[in-house]
């Protein structure tokens, strides 16, 4: 497959970090209806990786798709860890358990996972992992190579440049983080474009932030289209850029599913009445001081007193945006450590984990103290 047949690649694909839940544990059944749905209306691209879903978002993919459709029928995405290995021989295992786990002899789109500056990378490096991923393309393991970046702008220069081999970079992108200074998603989407590399999106509505817009910003896209969810708008702002191939959604319900397939299937490029809607949104939603969390939940599992960092992170926004009431978010708050769902921000002992794999690269030592300070007292 060429670079220009991964340009006419399905512009939605369907991720399976965010799957609903039933009691806890993956509503198959649901996860079932959903795939049928998006395999219905000509899409097939699906995006897991060794870590969603505690390790167990391959093994649905497995029994919702894989045993249930011939396999040239649609495109698998994994993905290699840099945090789950030490040695060279734990690529060869980490791969051979994603294979069992999918029920395959082979991955379509194999990706090194959230790539970034510092330890990621220099996994990545120490343990000759782009040489590696050459040799298991050989092998037909993997049908395609390329990598998701969290990092800044010059190391993913440096790494196209040292690796020509790369087929494409999946890259977190969305209106509200084009000219975020941190995630820069702009000027990597520039540096990709202008190397003729095709792009995988990632985080098109930043975690859901962009689906759930309050009624000052909501009110500005209505205006123009009543009936269009706030989802359709970031979703078509990612796949009517030229270069894009797939844009990802990690859909928990089967409405958020239904909703995206209607996009991309009756899908228009914004006008410029519709990219002056959105212009106005990025600059009310970017003077307003809220964590930019994704909900991702890399910072969790690590995590030795058990806190809920994103959740934690919903009722820090809800009493930063309204500070003069914070009965709300101590209520929300509140009902969350009654229920189990996280340790005390307060119990937080600064160990540095969630920041060390933080796409985002927040300070959330800071953030959790900040939230213990509000909410605790």
């Amino acid at each position: 497959m060429t670079i220009q047949n991964l340009e006419t690649m399905p512009k939605l694909g369907m991720g399976m970090m965010r799957l609903p839940l039933r009691d806890e544990i993956i509503d198959i059944e649901q996860v079932k209806r959903m795939v049928d749905h998006y395999l219905e209306n000509g899409l097939n691209y699906f995006d897991t990786a060794y870590v969603y879903h505690g390790g167990k978002s391959e093994g649905a993919l497995k029994e919702a798709l894989v045993t249930r459709y011939p396999r040239e029928s649609f495109y698998l995405a994994d993905k290699l860890p840099a945090w789950a290995m030490k040695t060279k021989e734990d690529r060869d295992r980490i791969l051979n358990e994603q294979l069992d786990r999918l029920g395959t002899d082979y991955i379509d789109f194999y990706l090194l996972h959230a790539v970034e500056d510092g330890t990621n990378y220099n996994t990545y490096v120490d343990l000759d992992c782009f040489e590696w991923a050459k040799q298991k393309k050989a092998e037909g393991k993997i049908r395609h190579f390329g990598f998701s970046f969290h990092g800044t702008p010059e190391l993913l220069e440096e790494i196209l440049d040292q690796h020509p081999e790369v087929e494409f970079v999946q890259i977190q992108l969305n209106y509200l983080d084009w000219d975020n200074p941190v995630v820069r998603s702009g000027r990597l989407y520039e540096i990709l474009r202008s190397r003729n590399i095709p792009m995988i999106i990632m985080e098109p509505v930043k975690g859901g932030t962009l689906a759930n817009l309050d009624d000052e910003v909501s009110n500005i896209l209505t205006a123009i289209h009543p009936d269009h969810s706030q989802a359709s708008w970031a979703i078509r702002f990612a796949a009517g850029l030229p270069g894009v191939m797939t844009v990802l959604s990690g859909m928990s319900s089967e409405e958020q599913l239904k909703d995206n397939v209607n996009t991309i299937t009756h899908f228009e490029s914004l006008n410029d009445q519709e990219r002056k809607a959105i212009e106005e949104v990025v600059y009310i939603l970017s003077h307003r001081n809220t964590v930019p969390c994704t909900g991702c939940s890399y910072c969790i599992d690590g995590c030795p007193s058990k806190i809920h960092i994103p959740e934690l992170f919903k009722a820090l926004n809800l009493a930063r945006m309204y500070p003069d009431s914070l009965n709300g978010p101590k209520k929300l708050y509140k009902q969350m450590i009654e229920a189990g769902e996280s340790g005390l921000a307060s119990s937080c002992i600064a160990c540095g984990q969630c920041e060390s794999v933080c796409p985002q690269h927040l300070p959330i030592i800071k953030l959790i103290a900040e939230t213990a300070n509000k909410l605790e007292n």
